[in-house]
Formats: C-alpha cells, sequence, structure tokens
C-alpha cells in the first residue's frame, strides 16, 4: 500500500506525515522523535500521544507543543479487542496515517485499514530473539547467553505475531567477550534511535513498499532534497 494514497492531503507539496505515538513508560523514543522533529531531521505531524497508563512520564512532553493527549487503560475494556479497536478509533478521528509504537508494552490486534501502517523496534535482530517471554534487558541477557557476535536492532511492520513483521530496516551492533547487559543495551539504544528516525523518514517521504513479507525501500527522486 502506498502511504501517498492514504494521504488526504490536496496541495500539490507534499504535506507531513501524520502520526499517532503510543507510549507506556519513560517516554525516551517520543522524545527522541520530537527532538529530531524540531531540528528538521524528520518531516513529521504528531496527531496524538495515547499512554496505556496515567503514569507514563513521557506524557510530559507533548505539554508545551500543543499535542492532543489521551490515556486508555487496558484494564478497563473486557477484551483486547475492543481495546484494540478504542486506540484504532482516536487515531482515526486525528485523521493518523502511521501509528508508532513508541515503548508501547501491550500487543495490539491490527485493523485491516491500520495493516502495514503501524510501526514498532526491537532491540535484537528479528526474528531473532523474540517472543512474549523477550521483553526490556531479557533481551539482551537471551543474547549474551547464547554467544553470538552480533545483535542489533529491528524497525518493522507490526502484525499479529510478536516482534515478527515486515522488517523495515536493521541495523547491527557487536556484541564482546565481556559485554554486561547494560553496555550492550546502551549501544543498542542508540542504533535504535536513528534506525527509528531514518524508517520513519523513509515513510515520510513515501518510500516504502510491502510485497508480502519483503519491504523495498524505493531510491530518492532525482533532485529530492
Amino acid at each position: 500500500m502506498s502511504f501517498a494514497e492514504a494521504a488526504s492531503s490536496q496541495v500539490a507539496q507534499r504535506s507531513r506525515l501524520r502520526v499517532g505515538v503510543l507510549i507506556s513508560g519513560s517516554g525516551r523514543t517520543l522524545r527522541d522523535l520530537l527532538d529530531d522533529i524540531d531540528s528538521g531531521v524528520i518531516d513529521l505531524d504528531v496527531r496524538l500521544i495515547l499512554a496505556s497508563t496515567p503514569n507514563a512520564s513521557g506524557l510530559q512532553y507533548a505539554d508545551f507543543r500543543g499535542i492532543p493527549v489521551d490515556v486508555l487503560e487496558h484494564t478497563e475494556f473486557l477484551h483486547g479487542a475492543e481495546y484494540s479497536e478504542a486506540i484504532f478509533n482516536m487515531c482515526r478521528e486525528h485523521e493518523v496515517q502511521v501509528v508508532v509504537m513508541a515503548g508501547f508494552s501491550i500487543h495490539l490486534a491490527i485493523p485491516e485499514d491500520f495493516q502495514n501502517r503501524v510501526v514498532s523496534s526491537h532491540p535484537a535482530l528479528a526474528p531473532a530473539f523474540t517472543g512474549r517471554t523477550l521483553y526490556g534487558r531479557r533481551i539482551h541477557e537471551a543474547v549474551l547467553a547464547s554467544g553470538v557476535k552480533v545483535s542489533g536492532c529491528t524497525v518493522f511492520f507490526v502484525d499479529k505475531s510478536y516482534n515478527r513483521g515486515p522488517v523495515i530496516l536493521q541495523r547491527p551492533v557487536p556484541v564482546f567477550v565481556n559485554d554486561t547487559v547494560e553496555q550492550l543495551e546502551g549501544r543498542i539504544l542508540q542504533e535504535e534511535r536513528f534506525a527509528f528516525r531514518d524508517a520513519l523518514q523513509l515513510l515520510a517521504e513515501d518510500r516504502i513498499r510491502v510485497e508480502g513479507r519483503r519491504v523495498r525501500t524505493l531510491p530518492r527522486p532525482l533532485g529530492g532534497a
């Protein structure tokens, strides 16, 4: 699906990609995205910030920017499907084109009209080290215990699987023999920020095409910025 086709802008000049950001905690990824938007590194228009808990400290980053915020707690809904639908209904109301899961900790059921329009990241080279039980520092513990020499990060489109959707891009990070979890995590977090930023900018430039499980990146048009 072309993201240009999903856009509703009637002006000739490409408008910024309209995104909704889902958070659950500190909002580190949200903070980085907003900083990159402010500095002109990525062309995003954040229409909504939605948290899974009122205790998500990342909500503070929307205050002085005037971005609409809301909280939807999973416990307020009888079924996960109802919770997912409530979230995507809010995204529709705010005319969101792409949903960014920025540390959002709840698995969602993706509706048909948001297929290949929900983006997340994983601090390993998916599909390696993915699954329901692997999250947070557990991922890096598993990497170190396995003895692999390379880990990294993955930015992908969310589907019904856990962190195994179509891969937009990946960045490798070396694993050293004497690494601690904290050392490995720190290097991966740094790369993850840049990978997330670059993937979202590709979407903003309408340079991503999904062909089954494969994601194709189109070249920048001649004369493009």
